[in-house]
């Protein structure tokens, strides 16, 4: 089974040279791809003289994680896309289990492994922890993670399971679901649009995995922190995003409306915090999500929706009203 590893890479010279060098030691079975977005540092040349193994794929633009990555694999000859952040940390033998499950089970499309958290290895990452799900509102959460709470592994999420979505820090793909999908939707730039492809995979009626044996350890944010203003607008905006492209008939309209009004809640919470510009940020994502609401209402029609994938609990219910913070007590 041919396995490329294609790392997306935007002026990230000092992570590779942190992180490529265990990428290449523990990932024999695979051809390891460099796709670089129009970076402005040295990034390609550090690659070409302390990695010559290492292909290097060159985009004409800084298009985001979406058309970074359509751009690049469309120019990959392999049956499995492992997408990698510049900031990941690989592990011995963290492809056997991910190879033998798409060897088991041609019905399943995309697998996420185990997402630690590079900076307290004992503790799982934001993004992606033991695998993703979605509530009723499009606020995504994970097994290990949810909102701000980071549970510690303590070997509770060991497992083989399906999970809504897999992290775009790590995730495997089959060639031909991508191309089924048409790939990402570039419109997105960056943040959830894993979860929109991932939606969209199960909607055609494959599976989606987390393997827990198979271990890497997350920056998180290296290229875009928390605390940008621009990862609070591609955050609300996207999410809008999704829901409209991919909720259920009968649920759309009316969980829209409902999924405003939090945002607006969000929008008080950041004045009473004094955090002022994610207040601009969430309005800016509102605008913006108007302006392509045409776009994605046309991307609706030409989609398959299906009920059975669609959660209806509240996880900001459960979590500031109920106070479960952690994913067993959901």
């Amino acid at each position: 089974m041919k396995l490329a590893i294609i790392i997306l890479n935007w002026n990230g010279e000092k992570l590779l040279e942190q992180f490529l060098p265990s990428v290449i030691s523990h990932s024999k079975e695979a051809v390891i791809y460099v796709a670089d977005n129009a970076s402005t540092d040295e990034s390609v040349d550090y690659i070409k003289t302390h990695f010559p193994t290492v292909k290097i794929i060159q985009n004409s633009e800084n298009g985001g994680f979406a058309k970074g990555y359509n751009d690049a694999l469309q120019y990959i000859d392999a049956e499995i896309f492992c997408l990698l952040n510049n900031d990941v940390e690989v592990t011995q033998n963290w492809l056997t289990p991910v190879l033998d499950t798409f060897q088991k089970e041609s019905n399943t499309a995309i697998i996420q492994p185990k997402i630690l958290d590079y900076k307290r290895k004992d503790y799982f990452e934001y993004a992606g922890a033991a695998g993703g799900f979605i509530d009723k509102y499009g606020y995504p959460y994970c097994r290990g993670r949810v909102f701000n709470t980071l549970e510690k592994d303590e070997g509770q999420y060991n497992d083989v399971t399906e999970i809504f979505w897999a992290s775009g820090a790590c995730l495997f793909i089959r060639k031909n679901v991508f191309e089924e999908l048409n790939g990402f939707d570039e419109s997105f730039f960056a943040h959830m649009e894993e979860i929109d492809l991932c939606w969209r995979t199960k909607n055609i009626n494959y599976n989606i995995k987390y393997i827990g044996a198979s271990t890497i350890f997350h920056v998180g944010g290296a290229t875009l922190s928390n605390s940008n203003p621009k990862k609070t607008f591609l955050n609300f905006r996207n999410s809008l995003f999704v829901l409209t492209k991919n909720l259920p008939k009968g649920r759309l309209y009316l969980i829209l409306f409902a999924r405003l009004i939090l945002d607006g809640i969000a929008g008080l919470n950041f004045l009473f915090t004094g955090k002022f510009i994610h207040i601009l940020s969430i309005i800016k994502a509102h605008f913006s999500f108007y302006k392509y609401l045409p776009k994605l209402l046309k991307q609706r029609k030409l989609l398959k929706q299906q009920n059975k994938y669609y959660k209806t609990t509240s996880i900001v219910w459960s979590y500031f009203v109920l106070n479960k913070k952690l994913f067993n007590r959901l």
